[in-house]
């Protein structure tokens, strides 16, 4: 029997809030270019108000990727918690107007706001995120409705949310439900900051309740303590029955069992960085749950990251099913 959903994605419900920035701007501010930084409050309310062109649009590194998925016509849902303030509702208002399902709904009478982050912009197109987490981290097993993680094809986790152990519990609870109704389950090992934090848990959740996992180099080299990316590359598939590498301007490795994948990826000066991984897991996503081979997949991955890394924001503005036929991929 079919299911509801193709792909159900869990993680931090978080409000982007970009603007662009020079390297000396980022130094003034003590941001530090090219990683992701919790940020508490205060500090976010200073950074907010630092911005110059600001534009905000809903995020979170697998909320883009399922609105990604959901722009290329794949039914899906998002699990997160915003608050019922301005921030949580327009979030969940756009999430619905772009169909993605988004079954949490605001949380009433709490007293944590909206996530946000705060993205600067570098001129080569890096950018550096300043997070306040707010009511997104408090995702627990109370929030992951069963009938909707049931109902879905392929479940994809955040590892962000790993940064509590209700998020953790959460994500245990998940795997088990998807598990039971024949679904398969991955994880975006997020940023390698989040992997050094957590490398235990992450090499514990690898090799038991996931199928697949998505990462970039330094979050796998981060995960095996190795400096060899093939040595990390084949313990992770060991363990694991498809990983999925991104190396920037280097391609994508793909590895499942015995068989090895390199897709090149073509050169392009970024306009903006942001979300190019949530949007490279979008693309690849859609290649699996639409039967295509991994390398394909991995081209369709490269392919979306292409589009979004074209112009600001974290979500594609183009049709990303015109650029996959454009590329003879459909």
């Amino acid at each position: 029997m079919s299911k509801t959903y193709k792909v159900v994605g869990i993680g931090n419900a978080v409000s982007d809030v970009i603007a662009q920035a020079s390297d000396t701007f980022l130094d003034h501010m003590g941001i530090e270019k090219g990683i992701m930084q919790l940020i508490e409050r205060e500090r976010a309310e200073v950074l907010y108000a630092a911005m110059d062109g600001r534009t905000e649009t809903p995020g979170g590194s697998v909320a883009n990727t399922i609105a990604g998925l959901g722009t290329l016509g794949i039914k899906s849902a998002f699990v997160g918690r915003v608050a019922d303030d301005a921030l949580g509702r327009t979030y969940a208002r756009t999430l619905a107007d772009e169909g993605t399902a988004f079954p949490n709904g605001p949380v009433e009478g709490t007293a944590l706001p909206t996530s946000r982050s705060m993205i600067f912009v570098s001129p080569d197109g890096e950018r550096s995120m300043n997070t306040y987490l707010g009511i997104s981290s408090e995702v627990s097993p109370d929030d992951v409705p069963t009938d909707v993680l049931a109902d879905t094809d392929y479940v994809f986790l955040e590892g962000y949310l790993f940064d509590k152990d209700p998020g953790k519990a959460a994500f245990y609870h998940a795997a088990e439900i998807a598990h039971d109704a024949g679904a398969k389950v991955g994880i975006s090992l997020s940023d390698p900051f989040c992997v050094d934090r957590h490398r235990e848990d992450f090499r514990k959740l690898v090799s038991g309740a996931m199928d697949f996992v998505i990462c970039n180099e330094a979050e796998l080299l981060s995960l095996y303590e190795m400096d060899d990316l093939d040595a990390a590359l084949t313990a992770c598939a060991s363990e694991c029955e498809l990983v999925v590498c991104t190396c920037s301007g280097d391609g994508v490795l793909i590895k499942s069992g015995d068989t090895r994948i390199h897709v090149p990826v073509q050169e392009i000066t970024p306009v903006d960085a942001t979300g190019a991984g949530d949007q490279f897991a979008a693309g690849f996503l859609y290649g699996l749950v639409t039967g295509q081979t991994l390398e394909v997949a991995g081209k369709m991955g490269c392919a979306a990251a292409g589009e979004v890394i074209r112009h600001m924001g974290p979500r594609p503005v183009s049709d990303l099913r015109a650029i996959f036929a454009g590329q003879g991929l459909i």
